[in-house]
């Protein structure tokens, strides 16, 4: 079983009986505003979304949920290789979670699996996670109106890339 140590965290893989943790994560419509999804209403779609999580392929697939002091309070990592994605319970938010968590998801990835890029795709409206994004050297690749529709709002996209370490920045691919 893979997992990360980090001074605060334990990022690991998802196991069924964190279903109760990371249902607190994906049913709160403040942690999910920009999530890919609107915030789940029952258990049912919280739990097909963690088994999905528990049977993605390896070599595809690199995601851990993030444990601080013994509880589940979000997820980083990639669901599938190389685009990156991460949410937090808001109150966790603030602390310098998402960025611990995120240092050390992206250093093993870079270390584990020929990406010559990790992607993300983030709303525009989501400043924090851009920031944060930036913060870890993420650059802009790219920009898109109307890319999904959550909960019947269309929303655009910002794409951002970091580039393996070693390699020309100019050379990210851009996101689709």
């Amino acid at each position: 079983m893979s997992e990360i140590r980090t001074a605060r965290l334990t990022l690991r893989r998802a196991r069924i009986d964190d279903l109760a943790d990371i249902h607190a994560v994906l049913s709160n419509a403040e942690a999910t505003r920009f999530w890919w999804t609107p915030a789940y209403a029952d258990l049912e779609e919280t739990r097909l979304w963690l088994q999905a999580m528990i049977d993605a392929p390896a070599h595809d697939s690199d995601d851990y949920l993030i444990e601080y002091q013994g509880r589940v309070i979000g997820k980083a990592g990639c669901r599938r290789l190389p685009v990156i994605g991460f949410i937090l319970h808001p109150d966790y938010w603030g602390r310098g979670l998402a960025l611990e968590a995120l240092e050390a998801v992206i250093a093993r990835i870079f270390a584990t699996f020929s990406v010559e890029a990790l992607t993300a795709d983030v709303d525009p409206r989501n400043a924090a996670s851009l920031g944060l994004l930036r913060r870890l050297g993420f650059v802009e690749t790219g920009r898109a109106q109307g890319t999904s529709e959550v909960g019947g709002e269309l929303c655009d996209s910002v794409y951002l890339a970091l580039a393996r370490p070693g390699a020309v920045a100019g050379n990210c691919p851009p996101s689709a």
